[in-house]
């Protein structure tokens, strides 16, 4: 009952005082996923172009970029497009204001500040359609996994809000309908008076970081517990690995959903009910799968992949490099949609550090964390080569000062207790993995 008179009462009422259209672009995204796949192709280049010459007409720095490569904003064709220049996180870095659009004043638009799977701080913005046009396409891909609106779901994940408000009170116990198992301590006693939330609740889907799932699996393993049984589990935010998604899928049996996304342009792709590799999320982005000499990849061929966000006119970010590899596919699914598949993503994985205790810490919402509180981080990695010894090797910047330096220290030494030393390592540059990427976690304790 109380999940109907969510979808069926509390939903609409609640969009209705917010003036929201995510259910109006929710049904538009469940109509769309129907088309075949020549049409999608078609809809996507064409806004593809509006995209291109909005940026043009509204962004200094598209102006600057397009013209030295000898373009006017009107793409011709996919050739033209080709010949734009591909878009970094330094450039984002270097150049977040001529990126943002003209038409937009800095006040009006929402800003996020994520350290992403590569812990570089990164600042973004958005407009408040392209919020909702994000939001909707996640509620897609989750009824892929059996959620729905109004349904009651266990989100396990770094860092979870806190409803303390009575307006966020009334939400969550009306609409959202979450229960959390923080990953920033995820040990017996945590797990514990999660399954008793659990079982208070009943919640039908469990949502969450993918090898915070896996963890929280192990533990329910060991612990014996077997009546946790969800209808569907999104796993997001790091690389599900197959051996992790075997056992979550065997402790809860329950198949596991993989979702695709990151803060800067949201959804990317997601499986659906077949598992058949991940659907591209065709209506609000371009991917494209590139060598590291710019070429096209070919199909089953690892590859950077690249984005290009068609729905965000507060900072449009044109061909930008991810810092992910993922492979592209030329199959078809058959579910029978015709949103584009890609095979898998290779590049992204996050390692979990150790407490004395045993527990567990999520690197991800640590560094993420850290990033987002604390200025003058440009960089940074975390390095625990001893159960008792966490090193944060730090690239700062010019508003990094001895109060972040103090800040940062008193942060990692609550995460991890006092009986562990912290040693605070200033680096020109971080090593990179073979693939050129960062590990923003590396245990070796």
């Amino acid at each position: 009952m109380m999940t109907w008179l969510s979808k069926h009462v509390f939903f609409p009422l609640w969009e209705m005082k917010d003036g929201s259209r995510r259910a109006k672009y929710l049904r538009e995204l469940s109509s769309s996923q129907w088309l075949d796949t020549k049409t999608l192709r078609q809809r996507q280049w064409e806004r593809v172009r509006e995209m291109v010459g909005y940026a043009f007409t509204h962004c200094p720095y598209y102006q600057d970029r397009l013209t030295s490569a000898g373009l006017d904003g009107v793409l011709r064709g996919w050739e033209d497009f080709r010949r734009l220049p591909t878009l970094s996180k330094l450039d984002i870095r270097q150049n977040g204001d001529r990126l943002r659009s003209l038409e937009f004043q800095q006040k009006d638009l929402l800003e996020a500040k994520t350290g992403g799977s590569t812990g570089v701080a990164l600042q973004v913005y958005f407009d408040s359609q392209c919020q909702e046009m994000r939001n909707a396409a996640a509620m897609r891909s989750d009824q892929w996994a059996g959620w729905d609106i109004g349904t009651s779901v266990a989100a396990i994940w770094g860092n979870p809000p806190i409803a303390d408000t009575l307006k966020a009170k009334v939400r969550n116990l009306l609409l959202d309908r979450t229960i959390y198992l923080d990953t920033m301590e995820i040990n017996e006693g945590s797990v514990r008076r999660f399954v008793g939330d659990w079982q208070r609740t009943k919640p039908r889907v469990i949502f969450g970081h993918s090898h915070s799932i896996y963890v929280l699996a192990m533990y329910l393993h060991r612990l014996g517990v077997e009546d946790i049984r969800p209808r569907g589990i999104i796993s997001t935010s790091m690389m599900l690995l197959e051996p992790e998604r075997r056992l979550i899928e065997k402790v809860f049996r329950c198949p596991v959903t993989n979702r695709y996304g990151c803060e800067e342009v949201g959804l990317i792709a997601c499986e659906c009910e077949q598992h058949e590799g991940l659907h591209l999320n065709m209506d609000h982005v371009l991917v494209e799968f590139l060598t590291d000499d710019g070429a096209e990849a070919a199909p089953n061929e690892e590859a950077n992949i690249v984005v290009t966000d068609l729905v965000n006119r507060g900072m449009p970010l044109i061909r930008y490099r991810i810092g992910d590899m993922g492979v592209p596919s030329d199959r078809m699914c058959p579910c029978g949609r015709g949103l584009q598949l890609m095979e898998r993503v290779t590049g992204r994985q996050a390692d979990f550090l150790k407490r004395p205790d045993g527990s567990l810490v999520a690197g991800v919402s640590l560094v993420e964390r850290t990033l987002t509180a604390i200025p003058g981080i440009e960089q940074m990695q975390l390095v625990q080569d001893a159960l008792h010894h966490v090193c944060a090797k730090v690239v700062r910047d010019e508003n990094f000062s001895e109060a972040s330096n103090l800040t940062l220290c008193n942060e990692l030494q609550a995460v991890f207790g006092a009986d562990v030393a912290i040693e605070i390592q200033f680096v020109p540059v971080l090593e990179q993995t073979r693939r050129g990427k960062y590990r923003f976690a590396i245990c070796n304790a």
